[in-house]
């Protein structure tokens, strides 16, 4: 065993024996993850915390209660509100991050460019409500739905209480899976100045944060506190190319890419044009017999990929096209390229981020005003487009002429040399000789697409709290004003097609100089532009910059809410357990969403080709007001039995009313041992994109469907006619009768403390979802065909030729899990401390019906999909800390189960095996290691510095790659980061 074995396994012995020490409980109170808690408490333990509105102590409340403190977030590395989300075990693997979202987008991720969402219990999203100082935030102004966590002032935090529980008798819509409530510094004085940089060793995808915070006056001495803080972070840009593991071209392993749009051209049978191709184009009915039996003008002929030329492999990220793994024989002679290699792994984004609060203390009360702010620039980046020739609205084919003779015949006698052995199919390409050449062609000149999004986000909220002339009685009103602005524009990458629908010339798009018609069409078919090399000509790259379409506004949305609530809280009357508590509330709320397309798309202006424009789903400024009434009572029936009954009305515009209560309860019969559980419903209404998106139809790319009827399964098999691949339209949109879905959360948990430093909990939690509001992915719909044969649009002769996938209420979600959780630790020497802690989530159950009548499907715990939540069977942190009064240095494992791995088509129809195909994929496991030093300047300077992924572990190998749009590779997103090992350094000073 090396070095690097041996160290791995005494961290990995010495996390685990820590975490065996005590073996698991779940979150409550404030030294659930920290040892600290909520400050300026006082003698008085009792607060508001989140899922409630009775004052209590957080640390023997039945609530599943988070508490993460600033310090916490400082001592594992965690400088934004997106690395928090990932870090924690309870939070989903869903498409939820920046590097998720990085690439090619369908379905429910559009319109997330730029979106970090928090999606606790894997619900989604939407299902995950966010709170900043218990109140709601602003939806991210595309999606319309989630909110971006990333506009939370990170800097003027204080703690985040993380509700893994229903809470919809308190809040209302959204907290299905739980709530994450983001709390800021209420009394700060003084200023505060960090600088924090996380740096990968392999360069590629920096961190970088400033902060500053500064307050004067305190409320307890002064009876006024006016703060504010700024943060401005910088996530550089890592793309595909930087990192080895990126690599699609693992036939060996089972995965291959299947396009055969490459930077060498792929010649294509295409049809005539009667306005760019009149004539027909050369290879457009032939038949050329592969060495294999397929059709090669069908599948397309890469010159590379003929006998004795350069091989597909001799292009930068060009490899040979596995016909045998996609099924497709016709592809024989066809080249591929790793599309995942130009794409960003890490989106390059800028976020300011600011908070300011003034509060004043008017007799007994306080009164506050708070404005928070944020300003987010972010470019997401992926593969160059792919310039695929058709007969109708892209009618490209490369001439004959005197700019392209040396070219044209070099692919023409390339191709002729490799069928001369069929003197028959050589005369019919010989004949076809002049005619012009049609082909597939990823476009690197054109650069890689980019989209450049600007959000901006603000908020303003005000209120007054304090206690009425009732004994122990008090008081909360507020009123707040938030909204989330974001626009797209088109960056590189993007250009004017030149051609209307039936492929005239287009009258209002730009000619290059030189091109005998305008566009991209125009530049190629006059052969200034060169698909069949590596390498263009001056002429050919001014003509680009003459027809770029850089700059153009792609959309923008607005979401805007208006809320204000009011509530009183107090005993009632004593019980032998202690005093009835109450509370009473009311709450209104007025949300606005609106989207507008883009100019560029409207009907009298030139197409923009590939350009994903949503004007079919603009919307005037729709609006929803919700009114709600809402009570709770905690009653403490004894010592040891307290149970707490809530109950909240909403009235939803649109909707009507629903009510849904909860019942919490506990069972302490000694300090060291409680029961705990709940019960409570809850509902989610949809979104106003999900209701009133027009319907987009888009053709579908891939090879890997057929058509469920004709092939049971709807898996291609060449070698049954019936289950060749099919390429239907794919239907989009919103559906305007679509309603909530509702559910049903239990959980029942036991809390162990046997010491004043230990605590251990597990909870069981079920979650149970009706009419779930779903965009039902292709082979959702594939594999429950009979569910669904509405959704399959078929023509007279019965073939498949659109799919509908626009949203439903489908069926029900089946949800259940354990957490667990420790905290512990020893006394060591004078005031040296060892602590250690542990956080895990296990997945029970995940299953789900598409229809009320429908059988259970069978378990979907770890089995890969295109999008959603992977549901993960076991994720855990588990961590040691050394600290005294000047040092401490923290040991972090963080665990992340394997799953079922995707088979391509090959592999799934059983036609083929791959020695090294792995069904399953491996484990995630890295470590961190963090030190800091306080002692510098009276103890007002904190330097921390560390190690992310130790190892530089990378993440495990898995066919992500999606035939359709072509994202994806070899890596997981929602499971892993793909920085590698990176170096941070953290420098805090306070005056």
């Amino acid at each position: 065993m090396n070095s690097r074995s041996i160290a791995r396994s005494i961290l990995a012995c010495s996390v685990a024996l820590g975490a065996f020490a005590a073996p698991a409980m779940a979150q409550s109170a404030p030294d659930i993850t920290s040892a600290n808690g909520p400050q300026d408490q006082g003698g008085d333990k009792a607060i508001i915390v989140t899922g409630s509105r009775i004052k209590q102590d957080p640390g023997k409340s039945a609530l599943p209660l988070t508490i993460i403190t600033n310090d916490d977030l400082k001592q594992n590395a965690i400088s934004s509100p997106e690395q928090l989300t990932m870090f924690l075990p309870s939070n989903g693997t869903g498409a939820d991050n920046l590097a998720s979202n990085a690439d090619v987008t369908t379905g429910a991720q559009r319109g997330t460019n730029g979106l970090s969402g928090a999606n606790l219990r894997g619900q989604g999203s939407a299902a995950t409500l966010v709170l900043l100082n218990s109140r709601r935030v602003a939806a991210h102004g595309l999606s319309g739905s989630a909110v971006d966590v990333n506009q939370i002032p990170f800097a003027a935090i204080e703690r985040v209480e993380i509700l893994k529980d229903g809470a919809s008798a308190i809040y209302g819509t959204d907290a299905i899976g739980g709530v994450i409530n983001y709390i800021t510094k209420k009394n700060y004085t003084g200023i505060g100045l960090q600088g924090f940089t996380d740096f990968t060793e392999q360069s590629g995808g920096n961190i970088y944060n400033l902060s500053g915070i500064a307050g004067y006056g305190d409320l307890k001495s002064q009876g006024f506190n006016v703060m504010a803080a700024v943060s401005m972070r910088w996530n550089e840009a890592l793309r595909g190319d930087d990192r080895g593991f990126v690599n699609t071209n693992q036939p060996g392993r089972g995965l291959s890419v299947d396009t055969r749009g490459t930077p060498i051209a792929t010649v294509f049978n295409i049809g005539a044009n009667a306005f760019q191709t009149p004539l027909g184009t050369l290879t457009q009915g032939l038949t050329l017999t592969a060495p294999n039996g397929g059709n090669a003008a069908a599948g397309g002929i890469n010159t590379l990929a003929l006998p004795g030329q350069a091989g597909c492999t001799s292009m930068d990220g060009g490899l040979p096209y596995d016909y045998a793994l996609w099924n497709a024989p016709n592809n024989y002679y066809a080249c591929a390229w790793d599309t995942g290699r130009a794409a960003v792994l890490q989106q390059p984004i800028r976020t300011l981020t600011y908070y300011g609060r003034a509060t004043v203390e008017v007799g007994a009360s306080e009164l506050y005003a708070e404005v928070t702010g944020s300003d987010a620039h972010s470019a997401k980046s992926f593969s160059h487009n792919q310039l695929s020739a058709n007969a109708t609205s892209l009618p490209l084919a490369y001439p004959l002429n005197s700019l392209t003779t040396d070219t044209y015949n070099s692919v023409f006698n390339a191709i002729k040399s490799a069928f001369s052995g069929n003197a028959a199919q050589a005369a019919a390409l010989q004949a076809r000789y002049g005619r012009p050449i049609a082909f597939r062609w990823r476009c690197m000149p054109c650069d890689v697409r980019e989209y450049v999004t600007d959000s901006k986000t603000l908020r303003a909220a005000a209120g007054l709290e304090g206690p009425l002339p009732l004994a122990n009685w008090d008081y909360r009103t507020g009123v707040s004003w938030a909204r989330s602005e974001v626009t797209s524009v088109l960056g590189t990458g993007y250009f004017y097609r030149g051609t209307l629908a039936n492929g005239a010339n287009d009258p209002n798009a730009p000619t290059a100089p030189g091109a005998t018609s305008p566009g991209i069409v125009g530049l190629i078919n006059s052969g200034l532009l060169n698909p069949f090399s590596l390498t263009q000509t001056p002429a050919a790259l001014a003509g680009l910059a003459a027809i770029s379409a850089d700059g153009t506004s792609l959309y923008g949305g607005r979401y805007k809410t208006l809320q204000a609530d009011a509530s009183i809280s107090g005993p009632l009357f004593a019980l032998p357990g202690g005093d009835v508590q109450l509370a009473v509330g009311v709450d209104y709320r007025r949300e606005t969403y609106e989207f507008n397309g883009s100019a560029a798309a409207a009907a009298t202006a030139p197409v923009i080709f590939n350009a994903a424009f949503d004007n079919v789903n603009a919307l005037l400024p729709k609006n929803r007001t919700v009114k709600a009434a809402y009570a709770e009572v905690n009653v403490p029936v004894f010592d040891m039995l307290e149970v707490t009954g809530a109950v909240r009305i909403d009235d939803y515009s649109g909707f009507g009313s629903t009510t849904n209560p909860k019942v919490t309860a506990k069972f302490q019969p000694v300090d060291f041992f409680m029961l705990r559980g709940s019960y409570s419903t809850g509902f989610r209404v949809p979104s106003f994109n999900q209701i009133f998106n027009g319907q987009t139809v888009s053709p579908y790319s891939g090879s890997d469907i057929a058509d469920p009827v004709k092939c049971p399964g709807g898996v291609p098999n060449l070698s049954n006619p019936s289950c060749a691949f099919i390429r239907p339209d794919v239907i989009t949109g919103g559906k305007v009768d679509l309603g909530p879905e509702t559910s049903k959360m239990a959980s029942l948990g036991v809390v162990l403390r046997p010491t004043n430093r230990w605590m251990l909990s597990a909870d069981w939690w079920s979650i149970k979802v009706k009419d779930t509001i779903q965009l039902l992915s292709l082979r959702q719909l594939i594999d429950n065909a009979a569910l669904f044969p509405e959704r399959f649009v078929r023509d007279g002769a019965g073939n498949v030729i659109a799919i509908d996938n626009t949203w439903a209420n489908a069926g029900a979600r089946d949800t259940q899990g354990m957490e667990f959780a420790v905290r512990g630790g020893f006394d060591l020497w004078g005031a040296t401390k060892l602590d250690l802690g542990f956080d895990g989530t296990l997945l029970l159950r995940k299953k789900e019906k598409l229809t009320p009548t429908a059988a259970w499907s069978a378990s979907q715990i770890g089995v890969f999909s295109f999008a959603g939540d992977l549901g993960l069977k076991w994720k855990h942190n588990a961590w040691l800390t050394y600290r005294n009064d000047k040092v401490s240095a923290t040991l972090t494992q963080i665990f992340r189960n394997g799953y079922q791995n995707q088979a391509l088509p090959g592999i799934a129809a059983g036609t083929i095996t791959r020695p090294d195909y792995n069904p399953r994929v491996d484990n995630y496991v890295t470590y961190n290691f963090q030190v800091s030093y306080l002692g510098l300047m009276d103890q007002g300077f904190k330097l921390t510095a560390g190690v992310k992924n130790i190892f530089n572990t990378e993440p495990p190998f898995a066919i992500t790659y999606d035939g359709n749009t072509g994202a994806g590779s070899s890596w997981e997103p929602r499971v892993a980061d793909p920085r590698g090992r990176s170096f941070t350094v953290s420098a805090e000073v306070k005056f």
